[in-house]
């Protein structure tokens, strides 16, 4: 069997429901897919009568494989690991990156995205 490498820019992300609870995901297109989630048929059954859903938390895979284990990962996860995960993303944002910059940073292979 031949090994596929799938490069490009993958993301992981934790969006946040209506209810208040953390749905974990990955897509190639991040905004497409929350799109989805929040207008569309194609969206998670899990959050059927849950939308509108915020991006909490979001991180930059350079590959596929990267990006689907991180996924595994954090669906493991309790929800006060979560919440840990989305609070220090935030923090590590608004130290790192002045706030008018903060929506246009793009820094290496792993880049984070933290909304409030």
């Amino acid at each position: 069997m031949k090994n596929i490498y799938r490069s490009g820019k993958f993301y992981v992300y934790i969006l946040e429901c209506r209810d208040g609870t953390y749905y974990t995901g990955y897509t190639k297109d991040l905004e497409k897919r929350i799109a989805e989630h929040n207008n569309s048929k194609r969206g998670a059954k899990y959050l059927r009568g849950k939308v509108p859903v915020k991006l909490a938390y979001a991180k930059e895979y350079r590959y596929y494989k990267n990006a689907v284990r991180a996924e595994i990962d954090i669906k493991k996860r309790t929800r006060m690991e979560k919440e840990a995960m989305i609070k220090a993303c935030r923090e590590n944002i608004d130290n790192l990156i002045p706030p008018d910059l903060r929506s246009k940073s793009k820094r290496g292979d792993d880049n984070q995205r933290c909304e409030s």
